[in-house]
């Protein structure tokens, strides 16, 4: 755990401008189409990315560390040469139509912490280590945040390395081709402590009008895949009273996900999104309806709670139209809840620099929730419009990037702990 001690004074600051022309430069690297980015993981963009960032952190003082699925880690050195590393960092990679800000912020929010820190010469007793964790966004090769998972023991490297892209072409064999593959055994550093800036994803720190997301819990989820199996029939000649539609029984399973999601707020989400049905043809009542609940929430009881009313209601539901109901999970993840001290520097970050800011629940996954099972962990969030992600029009402002740069830099340095 990390321990408390002196806060850096106030009128530490990043510099705003030199953030925001970083992450202006490495935009240009794998641009969209329109606006954006499309810089996925392993492909020649992502190396050109990686590239640059180690230049920059290469001519900050720092050493670059790579391990064997591609994770980077730029090291300045503490005054203790025994003390635990701070870490601090998020992903280069993007969707394949992604924006400019999601998961880059965090990694050059890192860099911008050993710039500051340099231009003021401050050293601290811990090193700090900036991280690029690879394939976070697990679009090309999933699942999303595969390399942290492999670090924190949630999946087998030889798993990771074996993950097929939609042209047939293997994880590890990319990693090998772009030149990143390092000498590193993963997940043998050791952390103090690990931070991680990040846009919100979400619409609730803009619509607040509120600075600062201090991240207390990232959801959990349970994926749970539904067969509604009824009868094929002509939907023309086929008496509704006699009818055994399954595609009805989609429709008011949706309509249930709803209600159980609308009564744990706040907090809970729920919703059907890839369905598939059979026979899919427009004079066809559907026969079978395969499709997956996705349900979320921060608080694992309440997730748990959630899932069962829908596994008693669910099946009752299909059972009143005369269809048959069958469900598994296919995916799950127990919500994880940051460290309390972690938490509390970044809280008290906010409130020093005289930025306003609210408790939030991480709505998407991210590399710290892995990290989190293993070390001391939080997270910071700044807006963004509308609370678009994953899409090219995805924006934030100079001011709200500084300012998560802020909070971050100095719930960092604070752990780090100053020494001149």
């Amino acid at each position: 755990m990390p321990s408390t001690h002196a806060a850096p004074g106030e009128n530490l600051r990043i510099n705003g401008a030199r953030l925001w022309d970083s992450l202006m430069e490495m935009a240009q690297i794998g641009p969209g189409i329109a606006g954006g980015n499309n810089r996925q993981t392993l492909t020649d963009e992502d190396a050109e990315g990686r590239a640059l960032f180690q230049k920059w952190c290469e001519a900050a003082g720092c050493t670059m560390g790579l391990d064997e699925m591609g994770n980077m880690f730029a090291r300045r050195e503490g005054t203790d040469a025994d003390a635990l590393p701070v870490y601090v960092g998020s992903h280069l990679d993007t969707q394949p139509t992604g924006g400019k800000y999601d998961g880059v912020l965090g990694v050059l929010g890192g860099l911008e912490i050993i710039r500051s820190l340099n231009d003021l010469g401050i050293q601290t007793k811990h090193p700090i280590v900036v991280t690029n964790w690879t394939n976070e966004e697990g679009t090309r090769f999933a699942p999303a945040m595969l390399a942290s998972g492999v670090f924190a023991g949630k999946h087998t490297q030889d798993w990771a390395y074996d993950r097929i892209d939609a042209g047939g072409k293997r994880f590890g064999d990319e990693l090998e081709r772009i030149g990143w593959k390092g000498p590193e055994k993963v997940g043998d550093r050791k952390m103090h402590a690990f931070f991680e800036l990040h846009i919100e994803q979400g619409p609730i720190l803009e619509a607040e009008r509120c600075d600062i997301g201090v991240v207390t819990h990232g959801q959990g989820l349970r994926w749970i895949e539904c067969t509604v199996t009824g009868k094929e029939s002509h939907t023309g000649s086929t008496p509704m009273s006699m009818r055994k539609n399954a595609g009805r029984g989609l429709a008011l399973i949706t309509e249930l996900v709803h209600e159980i999601a609308m009564k744990n707020q706040p907090n809970a989400v729920g919703a059907i999104g890839h369905v598939d049905v059979y026979p899919n043809s427009r004079n066809i009542i559907p026969g079978k309806v395969v499709f997956t609940v996705d349900m979320r929430t921060h608080l694992l009881d309440k997730l748990e709670g959630m899932v069962a009313e829908f596994n008693e209601r669910a099946p009752k539901i299909c059972e009143g139209i005369d269809v048959s109901f069958e469900c598994e999970i296919v995916g799950q993840f127990d919500p994880p809840a940051f460290d309390d001290v972690c938490v509390g520097a970044i809280r008290g970050a906010a409130e020093r620099l005289g930025y306003s800011h609210m408790d939030i629940v991480s709505g998407a996954g991210h590399d710290a929730c892995w990290i989190n099972d293993m070390y001391p962990t939080a997270m910071v969030m700044c807006p963004c419009v509308d609370g678009l992600s994953h899409n090219e029009a995805e924006e934030i402002s100079p001011e709200w990037a500084a300012a998560g740069a802020d909070v971050l830099f100095h719930a960092v340095v604070e752990t780090a702990e100053i020494v001149s």
